[in-house]
């Protein structure tokens, strides 16, 4: 069988021959045009010369943990991100940010400026270690949650290090580490004397029997079903299937369901998008039509205790055919191994009779959403009419980060606009996450307005670098949502420990703005103020302006699925140990 391969193609330019200015180019070949910075005496001589390069711009963050979320929202909008922190006490300031790109499979290149390359194999004792003569730490923490680490001390295998690094963060989808000797960036050395040969990345093909025969008894398989379903999951990414995952959807005929950490990846203008399938806590109708059939098709899915609502999802193996970015189960068994997801669902449209029974059960059973009980004037504005009114103000144009807490689960109801961005970490989870990837998405989708929603707990994690957003000039919409504390984990277990000190978050704000950028705050409490906020924020006085809006909610005043999904995982949670 021929190999094809396939070639980055973006034009490289000249270079100074040094070990700094191959990765810089690097970096802009494979599409990173900014790099999410913290300096650090380690790392300085490098940072010069990566912004020596004219297609590399550094965005200067707060902290080492923003600047790997950063570039994990970046990775989401461009492909591939990356971060430039110092030795150990950035690289350990990082890695909770790599780590929760790595749970959600992005490509994220973390550099790091490390000690001088004399000092390696000697006795010496450095500033920014933990006190002994050993600079294999940073490495050995970074091992666990990267697929590829280069230590480059030494210049002479300076160049395969990194393009091994960089490819191998492309083909895996997951971060790599790299770490460069202070002492290195800058010097001229013949390996990177010429423009480099432009590497090539080999494709995976499916073993084209193992996928004939998946096809096939899948084919069979579904054939025979009376109401099958299909549903996309979050794996639908890093297998690049979502194309192929449209020509199944638009042959088979079947109602397409997503799970939740799947949301932005399945199209929902769609005729046969039924929303989201999250168990207990689904989309009304959604959750009996797929567990009521007889087959489904669960693309690229991760059954974790929060996806399955505490393991209660109502789901049998006999019924399901389970397709991974590599391999596909059919119920019990078989299982099919080196087939590759986007070869199998195209193959597989053109194999499937078309089967529209479960949809038109769907809309038999579907009444469409009530409205928002009746207010008086001035009444508390509640959770329900905020996002009913969110709900008008996305298009294609925009793009929606949702961060941990009640902010999923009331997200996951927005019905997504032909060409409407959706991002929110439910793998990892880490509260505060937001903040960063907001910072990095709107730096990399710079066609598309990002409107992030926050809760008032995680902005307090993660809040400085709202300030980068404005150096940035970015426009995103941040809705803060300020109801008194962690209420997802008051929904899962309460304490004393889930209030937190009230800030006045729009005088933050204000503050860090401090009168130099585009900036506009406003705090509503109410329905008249909400909607005065959103047409000022969409209006032509701050459509290039960071408009940040204040919510204040109740502390009580959370979704219906929140407080279902808390109490079985909260469930889950306490089960008790099983007998010795």
């Amino acid at each position: 069988m021929e190999t094809k391969t396939t070639p980055i193609t973006t034009p490289v330019h000249p270079g100074s021959g040094t070990v700094g200015r191959h990765l810089a180019r690097r970096l802009a070949q494979i599409g990173v045009h900014d790099v999410f910075s913290v300096p650090g005496d380690f790392n300085l001589t490098l940072l010069d010369e990566l912004i020596a390069d004219p297609e590399l711009n550094s965005v200067g963050c707060c902290n080492e943990l923003n600047a790997g979320y950063a570039a994990d929202g970046y990775a989401r909008a461009r492909g591939v991100g990356a971060c430039v922190v110092t030795f150990t006490v950035g690289g350990l300031s990082v890695i909770n940010a790599i780590a929760g790109a790595y749970s959600e499979n992005l490509p994220v290149i973390c550099i790091v400026g490390g000690p001088n390359s004399n000092d390696f194999g000697t006795s010496l004792v450095l500033h920014h270690t933990i006190g002994l003569p050993d600079f294999t730490q940073e490495l050995r923490c970074f091992q666990t949650v990267t697929c590829f680490q280069a230590v480059v001390n030494n210049l002479d295998g300076a160049h395969e290090l990194i393009d091994t690094a960089i490819s191998t963060a492309l083909k895996e989808s997951k971060p790599v580490y790299i770490s460069i000797s202070c002492n290195l960036p800058g010097i001229p050395h013949p390996t990177f004397a010429r423009e480099p040969v432009p590497y090539f990345l080999s494709p995976k093909l499916s073993n084209q029997l193992g996928l004939e025969a998946a096809v096939e008894a899948t084919a069979d398989f579904l054939n025979k079903a009376v109401k099958p379903v299909l549903i996309g999951g979050p794996k639908l990414r890093v297998a690049k299937a979502q194309q192929a995952f449209i020509e199944l959807a638009d042959a088979c005929g079947y109602p397409i369901a997503v799970m939740p950490s799947g949301k932005g990846l399945v199209p929902e203008h769609h005729p046969h998008f039924i929303g989201t399938y999250w168990g207990a806590v689904s989309t009304t109708f959604v959750g009996e039509v797929v567990e009521s059939a007889d087959a489904y098709v669960f693309v690229g899915p991760i059954f974790n205790d929060y996806s399955s609502v505490g393991y209660s999802l109502l789901i049998k193996k006999e019924k399901s055919i389970i397709v991974e970015p590599n391999r596909v189960t059919i119920a019990n068994g078989p299982s099919y191994g080196w087939v590759f997801m986007a070869d199998f669902l195209s193959a597989l449209a053109k194999k499937l009779k078309r089967n529209t029974t479960a949809m038109e059960n769907y809309r038999r059973i579907y009444v469409p959403p009530g409205m928002p009980l009746k207010r008086a004037n001035d009444e508390p504005l509640r959770v329900n009419v905020l996002f009913k009114h969110v709900q008008d103000m996305i298009d294609g144009n925009t793009a929606v980060i949702a961060e941990t807490g009640d902010s999923w689960f009331n997200c996951q109801k927005l019905r997504l606009p032909e060409g409407c961005g959706y991002e929110f970490q439910m793998q990892y989870g880490s509260i505060g996450w937001s903040v960063g990837a907001t910072l990095g998405y709107a730096q990399a989708a710079k066609d598309k307005r990002v409107v992030a929603f926050i809760g008032d707990g995680s902005f307090q994690v993660t809040a400085q670098d709202v300030s980068t957003m404005i150096r940035c000039g970015q426009k995103n919409i941040i809705f803060l949502i300020n109801n008194g504390g962690y209420t997802i984990e008051v929904e899962i277990h309460d304490g004393p420990y889930n209030v937190i000190k009230n800030w006045d978050y729009t005088g933050f704000v204000k503050a860090i703005h401090n009168n130099q950028g585009n900036c506009w705050t406003a705090k509503v409490r109410t329905e008249e103020e909400l909607l005065d906020a959103i047409a000022d924020a969409t209006g032509d006085a701050y459509k290039d302006s960071l408009c940040f809006i204040e919510v204040i909610l109740h502390k009580d005043d959370t979704s219906k699925e929140l407080l279902e999904w808390g109490s079985r995982v909260s469930a889950a949670n306490s089960r008790p140990p099983n007998p010795q």
